[in-house]
Order: structure tokens, then C-alpha cells, then sequence
């Protein structure tokens, strides 16, 4: 359970640093590829003893790896812009919507049973994940694009972060296969960022880096957490997912409101608590 929760706050404090590099006029690119490797070296620092010779020898992984590699710096690029464009309300809906996608193969592909509490549970999710993320007459400006490529791309991450955590991993273990996804990523990013250092497009600044390393602490956790909570809560996957997703909206919502003052609604006030429901609703269907 303490891995869930901790996977929760992590996500959600994501969120939070995303919209303080627009105050912070943060270069969001060099701080992505910074903060990867700041996750990865947490990750081999601290879990290292989870290391083993053959790890490396487990090609299935590393290929895995590699293609998580592109979805994180990619989808994190657009969920930086979109935190900031589009708030941070409804970015971490648009991010946590795609649960959509990600328990619709989840529960198609590892047959899991459907009890008529945790039909309830996922219904008051979805609705008020809804809720939350309409828009106001204030927010329509916003990059809808954005939020769509999230949806999507986040559902695709979140099923396959799942499935490799059940079939793949084999000797790797969550941490070291975390550590080598985000490693990868820093190195891809890093390419893209010497390319436009040559080009005179960007300077790297102290700040930066500084935001990166903020940033890769709670990045880390947040997707080595889940893969932990996988493992060790006893539920099923899909209901450790739909808890996790709806809990970072009602908390990334609920600070958006309070602290960066994001345009509030009946509609949002609504989903609000309807997502305290769903989560309420699921985590009794759990202990029954």
C-alpha cells in the first residue's frame, strides 16, 4: 500500500514542477533530458544490489527499455508544455483519462473478473475524470492537440509498463529496469539537445540543470512505484491503475485550484468528488 501512495504523491508532484518552470521561465527540453539522468542514477545508486550479471543478457528487456525510452521523453516534452499551456488540472486528466485505454487491455487481455462494485468504481472514474477536465470559457485557448496525443500515448505507456512488469522483466528487477528506461531516454534526449547546441538554438543554463535534477527525483519514483505496487498490493492491475490515475487527478486538481488559482466550475467542483467516490468505491471492492 505505501508504494502506491508514494507513487501517487511522486506523479502528482510532477505536475506541480511543470508548472513552475513557466514561472521559473525554465528551459523545459534541457531539464527533461537533465532530469532523466538524475533518475536513472537514483535508481543504480540506490537499488544497485538489485543488479545482476545476467540482466544485461535479457535482450527482451533492454529492447522493452528502449521503446519506453522514446514514449517517456516524448510524452513528458508534451506534458511539460501542456501543464503550461493548458494548466495543470487538465493535463493530469488528459494523462490519467488514458487509463481508459490502458484498462480496456487490461481487462481484455489478462481476463480478470468484473465484480459489480468495481464496474461502479471504474464508471465514477471515468466520470469524474470528465468533469474535471471541462473546460471553462478561460481554458478553451488551450493546445487541444496536446491533450489528445497525452490520452493516447499515456494509455499505450501505462498498459506496456504493465505487461513488462508481468512477461518480461525475468532477472531484471522493477528498479533496475526503470533505471535503464529513463537512462536511455536521457541519452536519446541528449542527442536531440547536442544537435541544437551545434545549431546555436539553445544554452545550456545552471538552472536548468538544477530543475532537471528536481525534477528526475520524483519522475523515478513515480513509474518504479507503480511497477512496485504491481507486485506487491495483492489487487488487480487494473484496479491498482484506475486508484492510481484518479487519486493524481484529485490531488493535481485540487492544486491547481488552490495554488496556481486554475479557473474552478460546478462541472469540476462535481468531479471532484465524484473521483473521491471511485476511489472510495474501488478500494472497498478490493477488500471484499
Amino acid at each position: 500500500m505505501i508504494p502506491l501512495i508514494l507513487s501517487i504523491c511522486s506523479s502528482t508532484i510532477i505536475f506541480v514542477i511543470f508548472k513552475l518552470f513557466k514561472l521559473f521561465k525554465i528551459d523545459t527540453f534541457q531539464a527533461i533530458v537533465f532530469n532523466y539522468f538524475t533518475a536513472a542514477a537514483i535508481g543504480l545508486g540506490l537499488y544497485s544490489s538489485e543488479w545482476q550479471v545476467g540482466s544485461l543478457e535479457n535482450t527482451q528487456s533492454l529492447y522493452f527499455s528502449i521503446l519506453c525510452a522514446f514514449l517517456f521523453i516524448g510524452l513528458f516534452f508534451i506534458m511539460a508544455k501542456s501543464s503550461q499551456v493548458n494548466g495543470v488540472a487538465s493535463t493530469s486528466i488528459a494523462v490519467k483519462m488514458s487509463m481508459s485505454i490502458s484498462l480496456l487491455l487490461m481487462l481484455i487481455g489478462y481476463s480478470e473478473d468484473l465484480s459489480l462494485l468495481k464496474i461502479t468504481g471504474i464508471t465514477l472514474a471515468f466520470i469524474g475524470v470528465f468533469l474535471v477536465s471541462s473546460p471553462s470559457e478561460k481554458d478553451k485557448a488551450g493546445a487541444s492537440w496536446m491533450l489528445l496525443l497525452l490520452f493516447i500515448g499515456s494509455g499505450a505507456l501505462d498498459f506496456l509498463l504493465n505487461f513488462i512488469q508481468k512477461n518480461v522483466l525475468g532477472s531484471m528487477t522493477p528498479a533496475i529496469f526503470t533505471s535503464v528506461g529513463l537512462g536511455s531516454a536521457g541519452i536519446i534526449g541528449s542527442i536531440i539537445l547536442i544537435i541544437r547546441l551545434i545549431q546555436k538554438k539553445t544554452k545550456i543554463q545552471f538552472k536548468n540543470i538544477l530543475a532537471g535534477i528536481v525534477l528526475g527525483i520524483p519522475n523515478y519514483f513515480s513509474i518504479y512505484l507503480l511497477l512496485l505496487s504491481y507486485r506487491t498490493t495483492g489487487w488487480n492491475d487494473s484496479t491498482v491503475l484506475a486508484i492510481t490515475n484518479v487519486s493524481v487527478v484529485l490531488f493535481s486538481a485540487i492544486i491547481g485550484f488552490i495554488i496556481f488559482k486554475e479557473t474552478k466550475t460546478t462541472k469540476k467542483i462535481i468531479g471532484l468528488i465524484t473521483a473521491i467516490l471511485a476511489i472510495t468505491t474501488l478500494y472497498i471492492a478490493t477488500c471484499k
